[in-house]
């Protein structure tokens, strides 16, 4: 049952995996240089040539769900019980969740020519997507027959989801073309892990209440595909056994009176999932028994999986990754004489490229002696949900650590009912979000030739040096 739960929400999903967060933008940071490919990481004269994470993952999670089976979900999940007060039968109300997330676990750049302060990195990161819409019914069957007062019901489980997890490799470069105007971009190759997707667009459901039981029947079709192993540590070692490409732009221009605009088209690519995937084009009924025992929901998963299941058959396809569209403006003010305390607001829009989300955001970055920043985060989307969050960082040329939360309360509250098990309501929508990050940049200072501190001597390196001393050679 918990298996079905997971699934219908994507909550492994976001929970697994890992997303960019709009605190990042315009910090300059290693990891945002990788999200927004024109943004650079290097300040000459003042940085060190590499930049590298050390492998310690940088990375986010973050999920929501939006609907009336918020409660449902929360109390069996953390109370072991169903509380379907908010469920509405035969009503057609939808529930949503939506997962977008990454991590990078190898993150590596150097500043490759003062010319054009053109910078060159190279990735390794996961990815993990979802989208999901399904009906207050579906969940309101795991209890039990007794929340439907009738005995036939149709199209009541009309339910849609995807998600898709994969490894990306690849490398990034980004240069100034102008004094103010900056290119840049990010090429990877994708290896598919685990991809899955459902659409039911047809459902019936006759109870036989007499016997404890009721017939399902669904048309639809299901896409899967799986790496080795059991979705375990073998599933994600890297392999090209279900290949794909990516690409992310990005631009910034900043004008006259300082304010910087920067575009950046995130994600777009696919990935063409092997011949061993399968797709099933269902329409098959199957009769669930025992629905107000203990054992209803393993019962109720079964039947379901071995109806979308039904007609199986082996061949690759295709998937496209979740691109998204992004424009910003930012523009700094100091707010003392001192030059101690400065403030960087900074407005974004995101748009989804193939699916309906949107999203606006504000994010107010306050600094402090060039080191210390706190960011707050506003941010609205198209499922008319409001989120705060906050980023503390600290920075300077050489090294970086930061942490948050893009949904701080409903983080605080998600944690909370994890935590004490007790009911949980959260109104509109119920999510979580919690990122962190580190790097540290070494290596000799990028120094302008009127700027140098050292001056080049035409000493021979260390492999020359070494061959020097092993063979007595002085040339």
């Amino acid at each position: 049952m918990k298996k079905f739960l997971l699934v219908i929400c994507l909550l492994w999903a976001a929970l697994r995996g890992f997303s960019q967060q709009f605190s990042q933008y315009n910090t300059g940071t290693l990891y945002d240089s990788f999200e927004n490919p024109a943004e650079h990481a290097f300040v000459p004269d003042t940085s060190k040539t590499y930049a590298f994470n050390f492998l310690v993952p940088n990375m986010n999670a973050n999920f929501f769900i939006r609907g009336d089976a918020q409660t449902s979900l929360m109390t069996r999940a953390f109370s072991g019980y169903y509380n379907n007060t908010a469920l509405k039968i035969g009503s057609g109300q939808n529930n949503y969740v939506d997962a977008n997330a990454n991590a990078y676990f190898l993150m590596f750049k150097l500043f490759s020519s003062l010319k054009g302060n053109s910078e060159l990195g190279f990735f390794l990161e996961t990815k993990s997507e979802g989208h999901g819409v399904f009906t207050d019914e579906s969940i309101a069957l795991f209890n039990g027959p007794g929340a439907f007062p009738n005995n036939n019901y149709d199209n009541i489980f009309n339910n849609h989801y995807n998600y898709q997890i994969y490894d990306a490799v690849g490398f990034t470069y980004r240069e100034d073309v102008t004094k103010r105007f900056s290119l840049g971009f990010k090429l990877s190759y994708l290896m598919g892990v685990d991809y899955n997707k459902l659409d039911i667009y047809e459902s019936h459901i006759s109870f036989d209440k007499f016997n404890d039981a009721a017939t399902l029947s669904l048309q639809g079709r299901y896409y899967q595909s799986r790496g080795p192993g059991n979705f375990d540590r073998r599933s994600f070692l890297l392999s090209n056994r279900s290949p794909g490409a990516q690409i992310s732009l990005g631009a910034t221009y900043k004008n006259d009176d300082d304010v910087t605009f920067q575009a950046n088209l995130k994600d777009l690519g696919f990935i063409h999932w092997y011949n061993f995937s399968t797709t099933s084009n269902f329409n098959a009924s199957e009769t669930i028994t025992g629905l107000t025992t203990l054992k209803r929901e393993d019962s109720i998963y079964n039947q379901y999986s071995r109806i979308v299941q039904s007609r199986r058959e082996l061949g690759s396809f295709s998937s496209a990754t979740d691109a998204k569209f992004e424009l910003s403006a930012t523009k700094s003010y100091w707010l003392d004489d001192d030059r101690m305390f400065k403030y960087s607001p900074t407005l974004i829009a995101s748009k989804e490229m193939w699916y309906s989300g949107f999203t606006g955001a504000l994010v107010n970055r306050f600094q402090y002696d060039n080191y210390y920043n706190f960011s707050l985060v506003t941010a609205y989307n198209n499922f008319n949900i409001f989120n705060v969050g906050a980023q503390l960082m600290y920075r300077n040329y050489n090294w970086e650590a930061y942490i948050g939360s893009e949904q701080l309360f409903q983080t605080v509250k998600f944690v909370g009912a994890t935590k004490n098990g007790s009911p949980y309501s959260n109104g509109q929508s119920t999510g979580a979000d919690f990122f962190l990050g580190f790097s540290i940049k070494f290596g000799p200072i990028v120094e302008h030739p009127m700027n140098a501190s050292t001056i080049p001597t035409g000493e021979k390196g260390f492999i020359g040096r070494l061959w020097s001393r092993l063979f007595k050679t002085y040339r």
